[in-house]
């Protein structure tokens, strides 16, 4: 059996595996989130565009609503992000290192969780690896015109509208042509610009949004960001941020990353190739390691970056490997480790199962734990409250995680009415997630004068709040936690009535508390 089919039989089964185990695990509210985007579909949202509600509003129409259904394309996405690389990587290095660098990404704690967690990094990762492929093709045909132009723009367009990050391929195509004196001349050709002219089409959608929204996304984003007052240097949030990615992608991958970024800027100073790869790493890692001086972000926002390097890295040490016994030593024990990762991050439980006692407060997969449970929980507690109530009530959630999560998995959902959620998040004065944009508790509706109800519920200036005198179950998973002030000044009287402790293998998961909240009064916030 030659490499090459030896490659496509492991990634086969791979996705098979993956396509088995998605199906297994909860949501996380992440997913569950972004799901209920896709029961809403619009031109953008709060925090990112379309792409991730298109994407699941296609994967449940096809495969149902399930866990299943909502991740059917992370395996998919996986197995194309391989396919691309490995295509890619054998036409500038050759078969062999095209396969060791499927190997190294699939060995890859990061990327093995995009491969089953449909969330918008699979589609950001694909998009960019095929952005970067197509312009590499483009450039392979200069000075001559190729359509692989406008499909570079097309790709980086979709990768922005599932991640806004993306548009910093612009910056790396550009930057290649700059360093790489060859090409330099595209920046004048027909090529270069009828691809800005494909992403400028695919920006429409969420530009639309946010213009008919106060352009709350980019208010947002540097919010995130950490842009908003003085820059202040901290030099133990920077370490923290790197400190993640030795995490995530494992200690030993991504130190080789990290040594082959050394290597490959000095090979960049001759070789052409070195350089276009780095010019699709380095601006999205320069961005995120400058703003980690001021607050550190999440390591899975660099992951379009090591898709370049990545195949850098693996030519690299390949040569290293070659040449010197303890490169050899340093690449299997890199894989080896790497793997064990990917493995134990996928199930954790093997881990209690061998009796290691790791703490869920320390999963990072407890998210993905005990959200059926707590909706079956909270829903027996709502219909034995209504019972003694003598009325129903509404759900409002400590966060847009875990309302989303209720809302997926309880099975009598019971909106309040068209476009509602079935779980509310606390009223605010000012968007914080996209729930502020749907049908909301503290929403006024202006009625025909022939369906007013009487005046005391309804004026002139205010209109008429359905709301107003019921009763709400304010639901939070933060322990110790105790009722924000939104719900006090809504509300009555608001008391903690039911305390739920979830425990998963005899340790503890988390903890539910849920709120009476009477009378419901409605206050300017």
């Amino acid at each position: 059996m030659n490499a090459r089919r030896f490659l496509y039989l492991f990634l086969g089964a791979l996705t098979v595996l993956r396509l088995i185990l998605i199906g297994q695990v909860e949501l996380s509210p992440d997913e569950a989130y972004y799901y209920q985007w896709s029961e809403r579909l619009d031109w953008s949202y709060f925090s990112k565009g379309p792409g991730i509600a298109v994407t699941m509003w296609l994967s449940t129409h096809l495969a149902g609503v399930s866990e299943f259904g909502v991740r059917l394309f992370s395996p998919l996405l996986a197995l194309g992000t391989s396919l691309l690389m490995f295509s890619f990587a054998r036409r500038l290095y050759g078969e062999s290192v095209a396969i060791w660098t499927v190997v190294v990404m699939n060995c890859t704690p990061i990327f093995q969780v995009g491969g089953l967690v449909m969330t918008i990094d699979p589609l950001s990762i694909f998009f960019w690896m095929a952005a970067m492929y197509t312009c590499w093709l483009a450039l392979e045909r200069s000075p001559a015109f190729s359509l692989w132009w406008p499909a570079t723009g097309l790709f980086i367009g979709l990768g922005f509208l599932a991640k806004f990050t993306a548009a910093m391929q612009l910056l790396s195509v550009v930057l290649a042509l700059v360093i790489m004196p060859k090409y330099r001349r595209e920046l004048r050709r027909p090529g270069f610009y009828s691809m800005l002219a494909v992403f400028a089409l695919c920006t429409a959608p969420p530009i639309i949004w946010n213009a008919q929204h106060d352009w709350i996304t980019a208010v947002h984003l540097r919010a995130r960001g950490g842009l908003e007052g003085k820059f202040g240097l901290d030099l133990g949030e920077w370490f923290s941020f790197i400190g993640a990615h030795f995490g995530v992608y494992s200690p030993l991958i991504f130190a080789g990353f990290c040594a082959a970024l050394w290597w490959g800027l000095r090979a960049a100073r001759l070789h052409s190739k070195p350089q276009f790869l780095l010019s699709f790493s380095l601006p999205l890692f320069a961005l995120y390691l400058f703003l980690a001086l001021k607050q550190a972000g999440e390591a899975n926002w660099t992951a379009p970056a090591t898709v370049s390097l990545a195949i850098l890295a693996t030519a690299l040490w390949h040569e290293k490997a070659r040449e010197h016994l303890w490169a050899r030593k340093f690449c299997i024990a890199a894989l080896a480790v790497g793997a064990v990762m990917s493995i134990i991050i996928v199930n954790t439980d093997a881990l209690r199962t061998l009796g290691i006692p790791l703490p869920y407060q320390r999963d990072p997969s407890a998210r993905l734990r005990g959200r059926q449970s707590a909706a079956e929980q909270i829903e027996e507690f709502r219909r034995k409250f209504e019972t003694e109530l003598g009325e129903r009530v509404f759900l409002i959630a400590n966060n847009y995680g875990a309302a989303a999560s209720l809302a997926f998995y309880m099975k009598d959902k019971r909106p309040e009415g068209p476009g509602h959620p079935p779980v509310y998040v606390p009223e605010s004065a000012y968007p914080e997630n996209q729930y502020f944009f749907w049908p909301r508790y503290d929403e006024n509706l202006d009625l025909p004068p022939g369906e007013r109800p009487p005046d005391e519920y309804y004026t002139e200036e205010m209109g008429y709040n359905p709301f107003l005198g019921r009763t709400a179950l304010y639901i939070t998973e933060r322990a110790e936690e105790r009722a924000p002030s939104s719900i006090k000044r809504g509300f009555e009287s608001v008391e903690m009535v039911a305390c739920i402790d979830e425990t998963r293998r005899g340790l503890p998961l988390r903890q539910l508390r849920i709120f009476a909240c009477r009378n419901y009064k409605q206050v300017d916030l």
